[in-house]
């Protein structure tokens, strides 16, 4: 197992999955597949950390910041051949607090990070998007009546936040081109979908292009949390 360096950890830390041990851990990705989140318990605890108005947008909420995990897998597995593959129990959440709002971030080992083969980067796209991806979020849509495309949306913004970067940085634009083509393919998708649900939400625009534009199909609901407004890939915005 690699050792993280100091320029992946605060990447990392940009994106709130931090390598420290945390003071406590309020629940696990392990508890999300788990009964726990299938019937109150999860929306009501998310509603008291956000203040949310609903509980869609509160869960909606949680899987924005989900999904910056799940960014972070992409831009580990293109920057540095690796991924986080730990247990579940293993990448815990807590509750934060930013520009004076109460969130949550996640915490997991350093030690979890290890490298990807190039004979095996397919199968670990496929696998990042099948049980980090899919399962969660129907996990997620048990615990209240929110939409998948909501919360693959809620993925998806921060994917293409990470990809404008790598194309940017002509030491790993080659490889992000190359991992970018293979997430629009359809076969890395093919254990639960018959097309790339991301290349159906780009249309093969460039990343960079679609940066605080309002592209998404569904509203994230983040103008239903106090403190916070519409967010700027917001379909409500071309209204």
């Amino acid at each position: 197992m690699p050792a993280l360096t100091m320029d992946q950890i605060l990447m990392l830390d940009s994106y709130n999955v931090y390598t420290t041990i945390p003071e406590r851990s309020l629940f696990t990705l392990e508890r999300v597949r788990k009964e726990f989140f299938q019937e109150d318990e999860f929306a009501d605890l998310m509603l008291g950390i956000t203040n949310a108005t609903s509980k869609t947008a509160a869960i909606s909420h949680f899987s924005k910041r989900y999904g910056q995990f799940i960014a972070m897998q992409f831009y580990m597995l293109t920057a540095y051949d690796e991924i986080w593959d730990g247990n579940d129990r293993d990448l815990q959440f807590d509750v934060t607090k930013e520009n004076g709002l109460y969130t949550v971030c996640m915490f997991a080992n350093p030690n979890d990070w290890n490298y990807v083969d190039d004979t095996e980067r397919k199968n670990v796209m496929s696998t990042i998007l099948y049980k980090q991806c899919y399962q969660i979020v129907q996990d997620l849509r048990n615990t209240t009546s929110i939409s998948l495309r909501v919360i693959w949306d809620n993925f998806f913004v921060h994917i293409i936040g990470v990809y404008a970067k790598m194309l940017d940085n002509p030491l790993l634009a080659d490889r992000a081109m190359d991992d970018l083509e293979m997430l629009e393919s359809k076969e890395v998708w093919a254990r639960f979908s018959d097309k790339s649900l991301f290349y159906e939400y780009t249309k093969g625009l460039a990343p960079a292009s679609l940066i605080n534009q309002p592209i998404r199909k569904s509203c994230c609901l983040s103008k239903d949390i106090p403190g916070l407004g519409a967010c700027g890939y917001c379909p409500l915005e071309r209204e």
